[in-house]
């Protein structure tokens, strides 16, 4: 049974991730399964679903090791965490000594785990459109963003979220989406946020992980989803409404919706763009 348990609204994304879905939870509540006991989020992000669902028993997982060890750290280090993020300051000389610290890998490799996730958190609250990117090398590339007041230690939220991740069966893994979804059970809910199938040559956004998204990883993708279907395992999937997207999900119920598009170089590409959820259900 879904439990009736107040949510605490503070329980909500702490970095802004790429393709959020803060913007689009109301529409989602429509699309949703009337029961969830169980979830499972393979392509977690910034979580804005997952922190809105507040499910008690949860499988998260990102190719993104950084991310995972954000949320890790503040399950396990929270007060350490924030200690740290108080030292951290709205300037561009400290932003790039931070976000440079990656450039010497076996001196990164040396930091502790909070000053890792610290670093991405405020990298994350600092640099220019909030936008985590890498390059071909796996090195942080934003650039500073100015901003005037930036809430680099958000207290309340910190502390909020790592009461939720204490007190509920939340399991982290990091790496291929694949594995995860091989271990969940057929009562287990599904929400897949992939990397989009770009809508034009160039529109693909992928620099969250040196890796990429490719036509033949939506494919695979595609392939999962029908071994989901084949489980018995409810899922859902957010992706563009393109023609190769659409042609992949014929066989699914397929809803379009409006989304927000945030980042985008230029001004006038941002808006309101369409948007499709796939869902094996009614």
């Amino acid at each position: 049974m879904e439990s009736r348990t107040v949510k605490n609204p503070l329980v909500m994304p702490v970095l802004k991730w790429v393709g959020g879905k803060r913007q689009l939870i109301e529409t989602y509540k429509t699309l949703l399964p009337k029961k969830i006991s169980s979830y499972c989020e393979p392509f977690i992000g910034g979580g804005a679903l997952f922190f809105h669902l507040q499910p008690k028993k949860a499988y998260v997982n990102d190719i993104n090791q950084e991310l995972i060890r954000v949320y890790t750290v503040i399950k396990n280090n929270v007060d350490e965490l924030i200690c740290e993020l108080k030292n951290y300051k709205n300037e561009p000389d400290f932003f790039y000594s931070i976000r440079d610290l990656d450039r010497d890998k076996s001196q990164y490799e040396n930091l502790s785990d909070v000053k890792k996730a610290a670093r991405i958190i405020y990298l994350n609250k600092t640099c220019y459109n909030g936008l985590y990117r890498v390059n071909n090398a796996g090195e942080f590339n934003s650039p500073f963003g100015y901003y005037k007041n930036p809430n680099i230690a958000n207290e309340p939220v910190l502390h909020a979220v790592n009461i939720y991740l204490n007190n509920n069966d939340i399991i982290f893994s990091f790496g291929d989406y694949s594995e995860v979804l091989k271990q969940i059970k057929k009562n287990t809910f599904v929400y897949l946020d992939p990397p989009y199938n770009p809508v034009s040559e160039t529109s693909n956004f992928t620099g969250y992980s040196k890796n990429g998204f490719s036509k033949d990883e939506q494919i695979r993708l595609r392939e999962n989803c029908d071994d989901l279907d084949k489980r018995g395992i409810k899922f859902m999937l957010s992706n563009s409404a393109t023609p190769l997207i659409f042609e992949l999900y014929s066989m699914y119920n397929i809803t379009i919706v409006k989304a927000k598009r945030a980042v985008n170089s230029i001004g006038s590409g941002r808006g309101n763009v369409d948007e499709v959820v796939v869902r094996n259900y009614e």
